[in-house]
């Protein structure tokens, strides 16, 4: 394990890298869960759920919400690859509401729309409770 007093964060969606610094620490939603990396951290590689990723620079904090992907971390980098990270003040918790309504209410026909419905909940689920955060 290393004992650098930093992480590389590297935060990739498929259109760009939004960041690649260094930070303290970051929290991010698992899919089974929240986890705190830290410089040294084991090596891990997990699912991302849908929520809030909080990164930690020096006495400040900014989150982001992530739209599921994946976390690799591996010595001191930590890679975290999402279809979507957007800071808190880009997401409208109205619009949240209505697309979580929207997926709650849709009708299914087979199971491959039954599963996009429910991750659907679950994004949107998560999106609207993250726009309820205190900013």
């Amino acid at each position: 394990m290393s004992t650098s007093r930093q992480l590389r964060l590297v935060l990739v969606t498929p259109e760009k890298t939004l960041l690649d610094e260094p930070v303290r620490a970051i929290r991010v939603p698992l899919y089974d869960g929240e986890i705190g990396i830290f410089p040294g951290h084991a090596p891990l590689v997990g699912r991302l759920g849908y929520g809030k990723m909080v990164v930690e620079t020096g006495g400040q904090q900014t989150q982001y919400f992530v739209d599921g992907g994946f976390l690799q971390v591996n010595g001191d980098t930590a890679s975290v690859l999402t279809n979507r990270a957007l800071p808190q003040k880009d997401v409208d918790s109205a619009d949240a509401a209505e697309k979580l309504q929207e997926a709650v209410h849709r009708v299914t026909h087979t199971d491959v729309e039954d599963d996009a419905r429910q991750r659907d909940q679950q994004r949107y689920r998560g999106m609207a409770n993250f726009a309820k955060l205190p900013r």
